[in-house]
């Protein structure tokens, strides 16, 4: 993945939009298990879908797989698709919108969409230095 601004490659955008999903589907499971409703998967999923449909929006108005691995405009852009379309397409899913569940999905989304892509560039700017 490229963590400057050159153009990547579909081999390189794949791992990228795996990434994403894996921060989703952990912050799906963790917040089910938390109210102990992940026994059900179909509840998982309804909870996980508003999320991935403003991911998948947040990738395409991004154009992430432009530089899918920068965090700044395109992870702040995935990032901020995935918690606002998420949250307001939550109740069409049946759920619900209290502020603290939308303050908790927005830092955990931040910390693990934005931190894969700031390990990222970190090691990739360690690497160079070697």
């Amino acid at each position: 993945m490229s963590a400057g601004g050159a153009p990547t490659g579909a081999r390189a955008v794949w791992p990228a939009v795996v990434v994403d999903v894996v921060c989703v589907v952990a912050f799906t499971l963790a917040g089910t298990a938390n109210h102990a409703t992940a026994g059900d998967a179909g509840h998982v999923a309804l909870v996980g879908l508003p999320f991935l449909l403003g991911l998948a929006v947040g990738w395409v108005a991004a154009r992430a797989w432009r530089s899918p691995a920068r965090a700044w405009p395109t992870g702040v852009a995935v990032w901020f698709a995935t918690v606002a379309l998420g949250l307001a397409l939550r109740p069409l899913f049946g759920g619900g919108l209290a502020v603290s569940f939308g303050v908790v999905t927005a830092v955990f989304l931040g910390a693990t969409m934005l931190g894969w892509r700031a390990l990222t560039a970190l090691l990739t700017r360690r690497s160079r230095q070697a």
